[in-house]
């Protein structure tokens, strides 16, 4: 008798974050203007330790927004009165 092998493969967690970089290249901006815009409160982002990262939630809200309403929103919409 043949031992059975599990074909079934785990498929790895969605991804939730960009990282800074990954973010501004979607921005067409500089790493160094979106840190700048993070630390200021103007943009939206999870700091854990000294990383930083870009929720895809938030990119994709800020893009969905301005198609739907053909004009530019500010990403400082985005981020909680709280953290601003």
């Amino acid at each position: 008798m043949k031992p059975t092998v599990n074909t079934r493969t785990t498929r790895p967690p969605e991804r939730q974050y960009y990282s800074v970089p990954q973010a501004a290249r979607i921005f067409g901006i500089s790493p160094v203007s979106l840190y700048r815009a993070i630390n200021a409160g103007e943009f939206p982002a999870v700091r854990i330790r000294a990383r930083v990262f870009v929720p895809m939630r938030a990119v994709n809200e800020m893009t969905e927004a301005a198609v739907a309403n053909q004009s530019v929103i500010d990403a400082a919409d985005y981020v909680p009165e709280a953290a601003a």
